[in-house]
């Protein structure tokens, strides 16, 4: 059992004059009393005497505490309060704690003895009461403002709570001083790198001396090594050549051969392409025939097509009618079937009634028998009675006939009120029918006039195409003329290179499974003048073929389903990841050179969301006209910018310079395969149009038939809007008959209620006339009364007029359900809902045998017309057949002329090729020659197998050309004669067979060798005192690395402890927090009695939560999400509440004192704080200052204070223990 506040002792303190105990405090305490009486004063009271500071009790210095004080009048020199708690209940083990003021000074005892302020506050704290975290008590108006307290805070009074602020001071002294060890470590470790780098550089010095004469041995190895690199490619590339030239010459004669058959070939491929031709154009006639005849039975199908819609239309719209009539025969049958058997069980019950008043009547006339002499008696003091009260009979017949009269009209007038119910119910029915029927015709409206619209604007499009068809046809035939004429003799080179089909193919994937995937770059551009062709692929470069997609999640994709497709990579332009320049207007207005364009204005593009990626590629990029001008934009004026020449000629501002090439040019060429392209599928297009603007012109039967079928739908869409408006009409007229009726209803109902409140005024007359004759039978049966033992013979009466009138009214009652049942079911019968059924059964009947004999002749019409196309199909599918021969055939005569003139091509190409390696031959004699030159004038010494160097001889220039070139040649032969060692060269620079690896190990080995030249160039003299340099250096290094360990360790015991306090100090911090966290939504809803709200703590720093704010936010019940603020005074109030219980409840003081905390409260919420203080007694003592019933009528204890006329204010305190009174 926790300890527990008995009472409070205060002695002149503020308004309390002498010495007066407040208690004995039960486990929920309320304090009442009117506003000024000393409610607060109280509460300072408990706060002083719990230690709290001066300005926490609403004074400027602690005399102003003692009574009389505040008049400038105190009565003594000092005041006190005395707070008991109770530690053990079984024991009665107390402890007092006092607090008195002496002057401006306080005294602290417990239990009589003085002590001082830390031993007070440690003793109550072993009572968990924190005086600085205020955790037992709430000041007035302190509820709301502990819910908007802001995240700092929060933080603050979790401290307060946890004791973890305690910590604060040494955790941030702690933190410096590990912040300074950390910045000392780092200085030693800087010097430390400083001394490091004086070492490597005297390491160095050494290192460079020894290696001095290494690179003089090296650079000759290198040299010979790179002579002899040169001299054996040279030899095998002699051999290539050679070999090539015999197979070269051999091929030659070969081709010659293969060119006659060719030829031969050639001639047979054009007999064979004309005679597919002429089937081809017959069977293109058999098709236009076919299509003539479907044409003519087209009409007539469409008529059949019709007729079967509106039949299944009718038949729908009757099915469902059918439905619904089923429906309402079963709801109405079975509304029968429950007003029966309602009927019959009322009158079973009736019976069983009648049944029991028999049995009873039967007993009780038993019991009469036994008395026949009591009876006989008290007929005759009856009479008597009666004699004597006659004028009083009289005046209660006349009063019982008015009510009977009364009671008839009442009825009447009920009758009638249930009669036009009967008749409103009726009619209401029939307006719920008309309005069925409403719907039917307003669907049948609406679906008429869809398809009269349908109709119609098939009736324009039918007139547009017929009456445009001739103009139509002469136009795309023109346009047809135009396309073949650009297109030339194109038609017969029509197959696609490969691989630039398989990449477009790559990309329409990429389209159907990524929408956000555009196409290439190539695609999409088109210069605005072939001159630019050149230019604008030379910027472009291997962004031409680039794919430009939406964003970067889309490029991966793309990326990924190349990856696991196998297929060669493509670049990507995602958009949203392009950083592109903007255009530089001002580059636009260069007028010097003349003809100077931006490129990104001479590239045409389509779609524009493509711009961006445009803008990227052409990077403000300039187009001129020479290479001059070119030059002179890129440098000359005033900035550098990227230019290209028409030929190619491309400046880059980087100071890179490239020319056109023979492979630019091919590159360029795409342009003009990609116009062909378009021209292809341009002709394409037009002569499907022209096809279709062919079989436009024979619709005109169509059309009759449209226009016949759009005069039938006019007529029924008249004929329902009349019946429309008809039933319109009706349902009008019904609704006014119910408006009459429901006035009448209306009108009843007043009638009614005067009536039995006339009934009710002269029942009560009629009681006051049975009370005075009740007054003479009371004489008259006085003795009678005593002999039987009643009281009075009312009793008697009662019983057995009680029972009559009660029978009377079960009858009543019995006799009013078989009314109601039998007037509904009456009403019921003479519904007719059989016939409905019947009449739409026979409806369905009848549509149905006109739909299947539409269906039918539909379905003959159909057989005929797809017997038709199907023929159509057959030739079409014969003319593609057809079609494919010829292409095929076209195909392999393009590429029987193709060969042709390949195979030409090719015998010059290799007479041109024995040429060129001959040349070939003699140009690598000639740099063997001048490498063995360079050898001996160098004096690099080759290793040879025969010979030596003395047989290189230099050519005579002297000689004349003719001798010169003899010479020449017998120098080449005797150079031929010697045979170079090539036992020191390596296999690998033996093994290599592309000529771009054999030249860039040439210009590798070149570039060894020049680099050892420039090392030995640079190196100086070594220096001789680098050895010294190197061991000062390794000194100082150790005793720095010897200060670096000694800080190291500093800052690692720094870092220890600051650790160690921040680790308790998160410890105490969270230890509070979750206790809270984990408790504040259980107290919170409890206090709002609904599970539905919700109450929660966020840490914004949940590493060190102390170091940032702690949010706090409810969900009120009923409510969604909303910051603290904008909730209700009510509601902050209750989720202050909450918080307030949750941190008391972690290390709970053994009281709680709560002062006017209800302020903001309504009388529901009220009840439920006071409901969930009342659970909470076992655990919780509470003090609660308060001014509403709602609040205090919960409490074990009431405690009033109340003012006393005085000059300066007295409080008197009244006790009242409301245990006694549950």
């Amino acid at each position: 059992m926790p300890p527990r506040l008995k009472h409070i002792e205060v002695e002149n303190f503020k308004s309390y004059r002498g010495h007066r105990i407040i208690g004995p405090l039960k486990p929920f305490n309320a304090v009442i009393g009117p506003n000024g009486s000393g409610k607060s004063n109280f509460m300072d009271a408990i706060s002083f005497v719990m230690g709290e500071k001066t300005q926490s009790l609403r004074v400027k210095r602690l005399s102003d505490l003692i009574h009389g004080a505040a008049i400038s009048r105190p009565i003594s020199r000092s005041a006190s309060v005395t707070a008991v708690f109770v530690l053990e209940e079984e024991t009665g083990k107390e402890i007092s704690f006092q607090r008195s003021v002496q002057g401006s000074s306080s005294e602290y005892r417990i239990n009589g003895s003085v002590v001082s302020n830390n031993e007070y506050l440690a003793e109550l704290e072993k009572l968990r009461i924190n005086v600085k975290g205020k955790n037992f008590l709430v000041f007035q108006g302190a509820v709301e403002s502990v819910a908007m307290k802001n995240p700092k805070e929060m933080t603050a009074l979790f401290e307060e709570i946890s004791g973890s602020g305690a910590l604060k001071e040494e955790y941030d002294k702690l933190k410096q001083q590990m912040q300074k060890a950390q910045e000392e470590i780092n200085f030693a470790y800087q010097k430390k790198k400083g001394i490091n780098a004086e070492r490597k550089e005297a390491r160095l010095e050494k290192e460079e001396a020894d290696k001095y004469a290494r690179l003089k041995d090296d650079l000759n190895d290198k040299q010979v090594e790179h002579q002899l690199f040169r001299l054996y490619h040279n030899e095998r590339e002699m051999k290539n050549l050679e070999n090539d030239l015999k197979h070269k010459q051999r091929e030659v004669e070969k081709i010659e051969k293969k060119k006659e058959k060719a030829e031969e070939l050639l001639k047979e491929k054009k007999k064979e392409q004309g005679k597919l031709n002429r089937d081809l154009a017959k069977i293109e006639q058999d098709i236009r025939e076919v299509e003539v005849e479907i044409s003519k039975k087209r009409p007539q199908f469409i008529k059949a097509k019709e007729r079967v819609s509106h039949r299944q239309k009718k038949l729908d719209g009757a099915i469902k009618t059918l439905e619904q009539a089923r429906k309402a025969h079963e709801a109405h049958m079975n509304d029968i079937k429950k007003l029966e058997d309602e009927l019959a069980e009322v009158e079973r019950a009736k019976e069983e009634y009648e049944s029991q008043i028999a049995g009873e009547s039967q007993s009780q006339g038993r019991d009469v028998h036994l008395e026949d002499e009591q009876v006989r008696e008290y007929h005759r003091l009856k009479e008597e009675a009666a004699k004597r009260s006659a004028r009083y009979m009289q005046e209660l017949d006349s009063v019982n006939r008015e009510q009977k009269s009364d009671q008839d009209r009442l009825d009447n007038v009920s009758r009638m009120r249930i009669d036009a119910e009967n008749k409103h119910q009726q009619k209401r029915h029939e307006k719920e029918e008309m309005e069925k029927r409403i719907d039917k015709l307003s669907e049948h409206i609406r679906l008429s006039e869809q398809a009269l619209q349908d109709q119609r604007q098939l009736r324009a499009d039918l007139q547009s195409d017929v009456g445009s068809s001739k103009d139509r046809v002469h136009e795309i035939q023109k346009q047809l003329d135009d396309v073949l004429e650009q297109l030339g003799d194109a038609r017969t080179d029509k197959h696609e290179d490969a691989r630039r089909k398989k990449k477009q193919e790559i990309v329409e994937r990429f389209k159907s499974n990524y929408p956000g995937v555009y196409d290439r770059m190539i695609n999409m551009c088109q210069p605005i003048h072939k001159r630019y062709n050149v230019a604008i692929t030379k910027v472009l470069g291997k962004f031409m073929e680039a794919i430009v997609v939406d964003t970067e999640h889309t490029a991966r994709q793309c990326i990924k389903y190349l990856k696991e497709q196998m297929l060669e990579p493509e670049t990507f332009l995602p958009l949203d990841y392009l950083q592109a320049k903007p255009v530089k207007e001002r580059l636009r207005n260069i007028t010097d050179p003349k003809g100077v364009k931006l490129l990104y204005d001479v590239l045409q593009f389509e779609p524009q969301a493509v711009a961006k990626a445009v803008m990227f590629a052409t990077n403000n990029a300039l187009v001129c006209e020479t290479p001059e001008d070119a030059m002179k934009v890129a440098y000359e004026l005033g900035g550098r910018y990227d230019a290209v020449a028409l030929d190619g000629t491309y400046y880059q501002k980087s100071g890179i310079i490239s020319g056109g090439s023979l492979d630019l040019a091919r590159k360029a060429k795409r342009w003009d395969e990609k116009h062909m392209s378009q021209l292809k599928a341009q002709k394409e297009k037009l002569t499907e149009e022209l096809r279709d603007a062919m079989k436009k012109s024979r619709k005109e039967s169509e059309l009759n038939t449209v226009d016949s079928q759009i005069r039938g739908l006019e007529t029924r869409l008249r004929y329902a809007k009349t019946d429309m408006e008809s039933t319109m009409k009706q349902i009008k007229a019904v609704d006014n008959e119910l408006a009459k009726l429901s006035d009448e209803m209306v009108k009843y109902g007043p009638k009614i209620e005067e009536i039995e409140k006339t009934m009710q005024t002269r029942e009560q007359q009629i009681e006051e006339i049975k009370l005075q004759m009740n007054s003479v039978e009371d004489v008259v049966f006085s003795k009678f009364c005593q002999e039987i033992g009643i009281k009075n013979i009312r009793q008697y009466e009662d019983r057995e007029l009680r029972a009559q009138e009660e029978r009377k009214q079960k009858r009543l009652e019995f006799q009013k359900q078989i009314n109601r049942i039998t007037s509904n079911l009456e009403f019921e019968r003479s519904r007719d809902t059989q016939s409905n059924v019947s009449r739409w059964e026979r409806t369905v009947n009848d549509e149905e045998e006109g739909l299947e004999t539409c269906k039918k002749q539909e379905q003959k019409q159909r057989e005929e017309i797809d017997k038709d196309l199907q023929q159509v199909e057959q030739l079409k599918a014969q003319r593609l057949n057809k079609k494919q021969e010829v292409d095929g055939m076209e195909e392999e005569l393009g590429k029987a002329r193709r060969e042709v003139g390949g195979i030409a091509k090719d015998v010059q190409a290799s007479q041109k090729a024995v040429v060129s390696l001959e040349t070939k031959i003699e140009g690598k004699k000639s740099e063997r020659h001048a490498i063995l030159m360079q050898c001996k004038m160098d004096d690099i010494a080759i290793p040879m197998i025969v010979g030596n160097m003395e047989d290189i001889v230099a050519s005579d220039p002297s000689q004349s050309s003719s001798g010169d070139t003899n010479s020449t040649t017998q120098q080449y032969e005797k150079e031929a004669r010697i045979k170079i060692d090539y036992n020191m060269l390596s296999d690998n620079l033996k093994d290599l067979e592309e000529r771009d690896e054999i030249k860039k190990m040439a210009d590798k080995l070149l570039h060894s060798i020049k680099s050892l030249q420039d090392t030995l160039t640079k190196i100086q003299a070594p220096n001789m005192r680098a050895i010294q340099k190197l061991e000062l250096a390794q000194g100082k290094l150790q005793s720095t690395n010897e200060e670096f360990e000694n800080l190291r360790k500093q800052n690692k015991k720094a870092k220890a402890a600051f650790e160690r306090i921040k680790q308790q100090r998160y410890e105490r911090f969270t230890r509070c927090f979750d206790h809270v966290s984990n408790e504040i939504d259980n107290i919170y809803k409890s206090l709002a009695q609904n599970q539905s709200a919700q109450a929660f703590l966020g840490a914004e720093n949940p590493e060190e939560p102390y170091l940032d704010g702690i949010n706090y936010n409810c969900v009120a019940p009923g409510k969604r999400f909303q910051p603290m603020s904008n909730l209700s005074g009510g509601e902050k109030t209750v989720a202050a509440l909450a918080l307030l219980f949750a941190i008391h409840s972690y290390q709970p003081a053994p009281f709680f004192v709560l002062d006017e905390v209800d302020a903001a409260l309504d009388n529901t919420n009220i009840g439920k704080v006071a409901k969930y203080i009342r659970e909470k007694t076992e655990s919780l003592q509470t003090i609660v200052i308060s001014l509403k019933e709602e609040f205090y009528s919960h409490a074990d204890s009431l405690i009033g204070i109340c003012p006393q006329p005085a000059d300066c204010l007295v409080s008197q305190v009244l006790t009242v223990d409301l245990t006694k009174y549950p």
